[in-house]
């Protein structure tokens, strides 16, 4: 009796841990955001742009998660491009009602005038 009930326990952990699984690499949408910054921007600026960045999140209910970092590769194939934001949707009707928003749109009134450069990537995230 006690070797059966391991067993279930086992396979029930084994099927919990495999639906857990499941819905981290359900696919979503990854919508990566690109900075280079004009030479006059103060590292004091960036800080506060990168802070309005992280704010969206708590003003846009789409936003499912956010990630965002600063250069380090050492390839030299950045051109000039320093920030790098990653913000996942659970769709491309999420990121479509993200772009328009009122709180994205004053985002872009507070990084604008201090971008040099900006690329932008949306793709599905094709993980298994």
């Amino acid at each position: 009796m006690k070797t059966i009930f391991v067993t279930l326990l086992f396979f029930g952990l084994a099927l919990g841990s495999a639906t857990a699984q499941n819905k981290m690499t359900k696919p979503v949408l990854q919508h990566v955001v690109l900075f280079k910054f004009k030479p006059e921007t103060t590292p004091e600026k960036v800080n506060e742009i990168v802070a309005a960045f992280e704010a969206l999140p708590s003003k846009i209910k789409e936003i499912k998660g956010f990630q965002w970092g600063t250069n380090n590769s050492p390839e030299k194939l950045d051109k000039g491009l320093t920030h790098a934001f990653i913000l996942t949707f659970d769709n491309e009707k999420d990121r479509d009602t993200y772009l328009p928003h009122p709180a994205h749109k004053e985002f872009g009134k507070v990084v604008g005038p201090w971008l040099a450069d900006v690329t932008v990537v949306d793709f599905t995230n094709k993980a298994k």
